[in-house]
């Protein structure tokens, strides 16, 4: 008599852990806190996390707060928010601290991806304004923060050259009209009318370009 073989029983593959809920713990971080996560969002401060367990002691579940500050930190409306430059704020809705450099360019990137792939419109002449302001609110020197931000997004990092290829241009006319300013020992009301400038604008230009004195001086 032949024995039947007998067939194991198939395994099954391991059961992943269920996703937390997160939906209830943004209502309650939006009701708590509606100046960080209400109708506008703010770039938050590093160690939001902790923050919120220590204010809120057994409020929040730890994997689901984890869960609910990653998807809220990867919306398009919070990228936009770091996008923009703000300051990271705390709890009570403070600037504390400056984000990084690197940080306001990926998040610019990254937002660019996301409206290109809705829009028919081309925005690449956009986003190579916003990184032309991004790089000069940084303070930065051009090779510091080329070495910051490159990524290998070859079509990101040509718009990156191009917006710094604008600034130095920007910069070099800049400081041409300040020294045409500094020769002429006219008032910048005269001198802008001289130029055909409005008061105003003039006295913009030529404080940037003493400002970028230095920086000139020193980045070379």
């Amino acid at each position: 008599m032949t024995d039947t073989p007998t067939l194991a029983p198939p395994t099954s593959p391991p059961r992943r852990a269920p996703r937390p809920n997160v939906q209830p713990v943004l209502e309650q971080l939006a009701a708590l806190h509606p100046a960080l996560f209400g109708a506008v969002f703010l770039p938050l401060k590093r160690g939001i996390f902790q923050d919120l367990q220590d204010t809120h002691p057994g409020v929040f579940e730890r994997e689901a707060l984890k869960a609910a500050l990653a998807l809220h930190t990867r919306s398009t409306r919070y990228l936009t928010s770091v996008a923009s430059g703000q300051q990271r704020h705390d709890l009570q809705g403070q600037p504390v601290e400056a984000l990084a450099a690197e940080h306001v360019h990926h998040a610019l990137l990254e937002v660019f991806r996301r409206r290109q792939a809705r829009s028919q419109e081309d925005l690449r002449p956009k986003l190579r304004k916003r990184m032309l302001q991004a790089f000069e609110a940084s303070g930065m020197s051009r090779e510091a923060y080329v070495e910051l931000v490159r990524s290998r997004d070859e079509a990101a990092n040509a718009l990156l050259d191009e917006a710094l290829a604008e600034s130095s241009e920007r910069a070099a006319r800049s400081e041409a009209l300040l020294r045409a300013f500094e020769a002429s020992g006219q008032t910048v009301e005269a001198f802008a009318d001289m130029y055909g400038l409005q008061p105003q604008e003039a006295a913009r230009t030529l404080a940037q370009a003493r400002r970028g004195r230095p920086q000139a001086a020193t980045g070379a």
